[in-house]
C-alpha cells in the first residue's frame, strides 16, 4: 500500500476539538520553535530511528495477529491520517519530536517502508513489545527489542546498496542521525506484574529483574551502536503505577497509585541512568542522553491544572473503573474534549501530554527531564 505523505502546517500543530487555552498555549510553542511551516526548512538531522512499544508505534502491528493494534477508529480521531495504527488520539511522542526536528513528513513505520525511503529513518516500535522476548506474549504477535534491533541491521544493509558499499560513508551518515529507544513498561505491565501469566515476579525481586533487564538492553543497545548509532535517546519508564489501567485494578490504603510498581520501577530507571553514563564514558563517539519519563510525568500530574487538564485519573475512551478496566473499543464514542484528559485509554496520553513532554524534552534548560544535555543540544552535535 503505498503511503500517504503528511505536510506539517499550523493546521496540524491544533489539538482539535478543543477550546481550552492549553491549544494555544502548545500552538505558540512550537510555533516559537519554528514548527509551524517547517515545509520551508530542512530537518535538523538526516534521519530519525525509532524504537518501542505501543507509545510510539505507528502501525506496525497492523498486519498482524495481536490484541495490540490500534487502526481502527476511535484511534487516531484527531489525527489526519485517521487510524494509522497510533495508540492515541493524534500525534504521538515521537511524531512530536519529529515535526521539532524540521522533518516534512511523519517517520514511517518499518512495516511500510523500504529501499530509499529508509535514508531518512523508520519506526520499529511495536505494541505490546519488551526488552525480554517472552513479554507482551499475552496479546499476541509483536516485534520485541531483538527484533527490532535485527530489523534495523538489515535497514543498514539495504542502506549500504545507496553508500556503494563504502562502510565508512555509511557510519559517517548514521552519526548524524537521532536514534529513539523506549522500552521497559511492558516487562512490568505485560509480564513481572502479571503473575497469573508470567512466573518472573516469583523468580527475581525487583532489583534482580531490573538488572536483569538492563544486561538484556545493553546487549541491545550495544548491537544498535555496532550498527552506526551514536546519537541515542534513551528514556526511563514513566509512572506506570498511575494509569487507569492500574487504578482500575488497584486498591491500596486509597492510594491513587500502585506504588509496588513504581518503586520497581524507580529501580529500573536508575540503572538506566547508569547505563547511559557508561555508554558516553565506554564507547568512542557515543552521545547517549537519558530521558526521564518518570520525573515529567510526576510534574505534569502536579502542573496539571494550570496546562487545562480536568481529567488526570481516567481514560477518555474505555470500559469500567477510570475507563481503564477495558481499553478504549471499536467505534466507541470517546470524551468530547481531548485536551482535558491526560490519558486517552487505559494505557496512553493524549495528544496534548505528548505535545507537552515533547516540547519539555527537546528544550529542557535543567538536567530534570534530559541527561546530561537536552534533545535539541543532542541534534547540535
Amino acid at each position: 500500500m503505498r503511503m500517504m505523505k503528511m505536510r506539517f502546517t499550523k493546521e496540524t500543530i491544533i489539538i482539535k476539538p478543543s477550546s481550552s487555552v492549553v491549544v494555544l498555549m502548545i500552538w505558540f510553542w512550537l510555533s516559537g520553535l519554528g514548527c509551524s511551516q517547517p515545509q520551508q526548512q530542512q530537518s535538523q538531522v538526516p534521519c530519525f530511528f525509532i524504537f518501542g512499544d505501543s507509545l510510539v508505534d505507528n502501525g506496525n502491528n497492523n498486519g498482524i495477529i495481536s490484541l495490540a493494534r490500534a487502526n481502527y477508529q476511535p484511534y487516531g480521531i484527531d489525527f489526519p491520517q485517521g487510524s494509522t495504527g497510533r495508540f492515541t488520539n493524534g500525534r504521538t511522542f515521537v511524531d512530536v519530536l519529529a515535526q521539532l526536528f524540521g522533518f516534512r513528513t511523519y517517520i514511517p513505520p518499518y512495516a511500510r517502508t523500504r529501499g530509499r525511503a529508509l535514508l531518512r529513518g523508520a519506526n520499529y516500535a511495536s505494541g505490546a513489545s519488551g526488552i525480554r522476548d517472552e513479554t507482551g506474549n499475552n496479546l499476541g504477535g509483536h516485534s520485541s527489542m531483538n527484533d527490532q534491533v535485527s530489523n534495523f541491521g538489515e535497514t543498514v544493509e539495504q542502506m549500504r546498496r545507496f553508500f556503494r558499499g563504502d562502510t565508512n560513508a555509511l557510519n559517517t551518515y548514521l552519526s548524524k542521525c537521532i536514534f529513539y529507544s523506549g522500552l521497559g513498561s511492558n516487562d512490568y505491565l505485560n509480564n513481572y506484574f502479571m503473575t497469573d501469566y508470567y512466573s518472573t515476579s516469583s523468580q527475581y525481586t525487583p532489583r534482580a529483574y531490573a538488572s536483569a533487564l538492563i544486561q538484556d538492553y545493553t546487549r541491545q543497545l550495544t548491537q544498535l551502536y555496532r550498527l552506526g548509532a551514536r546519537k541515542m535517546i534513551v528514556t526511563s519508564v514513566g509512572q506506570i503505577g498511575c494509569i487507569p489501567y492500574e487504578l482500575a485494578r488497584f486498591d491500596g490504603n486509597n492510594s491513587r497509585c500502585n506504588e509496588d510498581i513504581n518503586k520497581a520501577i524507580q529501580i529500573f530507571n536508575t540503572q538506566i541512568i547508569r547505563l547511559v553514563n557508561r555508554f558516553n564514558s565506554q564507547f568512542p563517539g557515543a552521545k547517549f542522553v537519558y530521558m526521564d519519563f518518570y520525573q515529567s510525568t510526576v510534574d505534569l500530574y502536579r502542573k496539571a491544572r494550570s496546562y487545562g487538564f480536568e481529567e488526570l485519573d481516567k481514560g477518555c475512551c474505555g470500559v469500567g473503573r477510570n475507563n481503564g478496566q477495558i481499553t478504549c473499543l471499536p467505534l466507541q464514542q470517546p470524551c468530547e474534549d481531548r485536551s482535558k484528559y491526560l490519558f486517552w485509554d487505559a494505557f496512553h496520553p493524549t495528544e496534548a501530554v505528548n505535545i507537552i513532554l515533547g516540547k519539555a524534552a527537546y528544550g529542557s534548560k535543567t538536567q530534570s527531564y534530559t541527561y546530561p544535555i537536552n534533545i535539541q543540544q543532542l541534534v547540535s552535535l
